[in-house]
């Protein structure tokens, strides 16, 4: 296999902004532990393909409820590769979980974005038997599979990268 790639916390104050930003500023207590929570993501076996996201905080979804959710990680990666982001493949089967963009992309640029390339998964309990979806802090719920792409030959994009979610004007 090859090893292409290496996840890495982002700073505790590019994580506090993020995390203050998405879930209010009365919540600072809370921020402090949610980063001592994150952690980068790891295989479970030899033989998985993708790398457990942990929820750095607890988190409590109705059928039909979204939350965004800072996970604290950046990945570096070689150049020709992307890291796919889906739901653990458990929570989709009994919740319905959804990626809200069906699949997260995390291109090997947004490292190097202003945000320090921190990854935020948004996620939607889309149960249609009325589950409420509950996972404790330090608790899987995402996992990231890295791929090699191709372009074409006559690909010119020499643009720049600087954010995430519709950073490319898309």
């Amino acid at each position: 296999m090859k090893r292409i790639a290496r996840f890495e916390k982002v700073s505790k104050s590019q994580f506090s902004r993020d995390f203050l930003d998405t879930f209010g500023r009365e919540e600072k207590a809370a921020c402090e532990a949610a980063y001592e929570m994150a952690e980068v993501p790891k295989r479970a076996t030899s033989g998985s393909a993708g790398y457990d996201f942990i929820t750095p905080v607890p988190i409590c979804l109705k059928p039909g409820d979204s939350v965004k959710i800072p996970t604290g990680i950046r990945v570096s990666m070689e150049e020709g590769w992307v890291l796919q982001i889906y739901p653990r493949s458990g929570l989709g089967f009994k919740y319905r979980l959804q990626m809200n963009n069906t699949v997260g992309i995390v291109d090997s640029d947004y490292y190097h974005s202003e945000n320090e390339g921190h990854i935020f998964i948004k996620i939607t309990n889309d149960s249609r038997e009325g589950k409420e979806l509950r996972l404790e802090a330090g608790s899987g719920f995402a996992q990231g599979i890295f791929m090699e792409f191709g372009i074409t030959e006559d690909d010119d994009a020499a643009a720049v990268r600087n954010g995430g979610f519709g950073s490319t004007g898309v």
